[in-house]
């Protein structure tokens, strides 16, 4: 016997106890068709980076952080974070399908969110591929989070164990015993990858040490001259400020 949905199952059951029996069964309700629909996930970060900076654009092609392909200086790129995780998967399919000939440079599932950095050489085309990847997952770019500084520092004359230890983990540059080194950290952990660029833009000098845009808070090393951390910190908490978002 197949039911088909808006079946009326009780013509099939002579015995009153049997049919009672069923229909708690089933909450006294009639067999429905159901469709499934893809939950609506959460936009966490949607910003395009403008112009990459060389120390920032050279930073993702260590091979622990890129597995996709590469950007040069002074293309840009559009920063997405999502969750839950696989729906980074989604906006990857929709973004390209938009514009095939950009390309993806991180795709990274982590445990609680998606990463993708996609870039490109035409600001245009890829400010139009954010919109169709928004478009498509029935979101705004004012659905993401709000940026928020967790912690920042600024350490003067490095000592020279300290500059070791740091540069035993870093991803990019080496920092130098008494240079001054500048920490941040903030939320979502994407917005690092802003925090880097926009700083290097306005204090060239500054050295990228590290940057960690990928889980539960983004971090920020970057070493140089007090006077070059000092701008480059304020150039960080200006543009943070001015992202628009929502309260997370």
């Amino acid at each position: 016997m197949i039911l088909r949905p808006h079946t009326d199952v009780s013509k099939f059951f002579t015995s009153g106890a049997a049919k009672q029996a069923l229909w708690r069964s089933i909450g006294g309700h009639q067999f429905v068709a159901s469709t499934l629909k893809p939950a609506r996930g959460d936009l966490r970060v949607h910003l395009l980076r403008e112009s990459l900076q060389p120390q920032f654009a050279a930073y993702p092609g260590a091979p622990t952080r890129v597995r996709g392909y590469p950007p040069f200086a002074g293309q840009h790129a559009l920063i997405i974070e999502v969750a839950p995780g696989l729906m980074i998967e989604r906006v990857i399919d929709l973004a390209l399908k938009t514009d095939p000939v950009l390309e993806p440079g991180i795709l990274f599932v982590e445990p609680q969110f998606g990463i993708l950095e996609i870039h490109g050489s035409d600001q245009a085309r890829i400010q139009q591929t954010g919109q169709a990847v928004l478009a498509g997952l029935g979101l705004d770019a004012g659905d993401q989070l709000a940026a928020r500084i967790l912690y920042t520092d600024v350490i003067e004359d490095l000592a020279d164990q300290h500059a070791v230890i740091i540069n035993r983990n870093r991803q990019a540059s080496m920092v130098l015993p008494g240079e001054t080194l500048l920490i941040v950290e903030m939320v979502p952990a994407l917005y690092a990858a802003i925090a880097a660029n926009e700083a290097e833009k306005v204090a060239p000098g500054l050295t990228l040490v590290d940057v960690q845009m990928i889980g539960a808070a983004g971090r920020l090393y970057m070493a140089g001259s007090s006077a070059d951390v000092r701008q480059g910190l304020g150039k960080i908490e200006r543009v943070l400020a001015a992202i628009n978002g929502r309260a997370g």
